[in-house]
């Protein structure tokens, strides 16, 4: 792993960072990236005095090269805490250099900082690249459950 990765929160100073590498993950999901409304969310809630998200930067050589975004949930059967990581993103051409492993480490021992009962994600089902990272890091695959999506241009068709 590269010693020189360093791992910061995101801040005002970095947040334009930040957005270039979300928009980057965007680009290699063949997702349309946030627009420039959403931008202004995402500074808000995750800078906010109570952000609705934490996200962390990896960077080395001065260069910012990836992320992670992440929330708190909680298991009602676990009664305990769950972190739930939305994107983790290193830029191609950085990739195989261990950032992504010290971001996913952060993750863990920030999990068992909160004493969380579990981590969870998603993963799309063609990025290979991203799956055998996870079954590398004895991650498992819950082939049992089924995650659905309700999207707030729904939210109308609710009393």
């Amino acid at each position: 792993m590269d010693e020189n990765l360093t791992i910061e929160p995101i801040k005002h100073t970095n947040f334009n960072e930040f957005l270039f590498l979300v928009d980057k993950l965007a680009e290699y999901e063949k997702l349309t990236p946030p627009d420039d409304k959403a931008k202004i969310r995402l500074k808000k809630d995750g800078l906010s005095k109570n952000p609705k998200y934490e996200a962390y930067l990896g960077k080395k050589d001065d260069r910012y090269i990836g992320y992670v975004i992440f929330f708190m949930n909680y298991s009602s059967f676990l009664a305990k805490p769950v972190l739930y990581i939305e994107d983790i993103f290193v830029l191609n051409e950085h990739r195989k250099k261990g950032l992504g492993q010290k971001l996913f480490n952060f993750i863990v021992s920030l999990a068992k900082e909160r004493d969380c009962g579990r981590i969870e994600w998603h993963v799309l089902d063609w990025n290979q690249l991203g799956i055998k990272f996870y079954e590398k890091n004895n991650a498992k695959h819950l082939s049992n459950w089924l995650y659905y999506r309700l999207t707030n241009d729904q939210f109308d068709n609710f009393v």
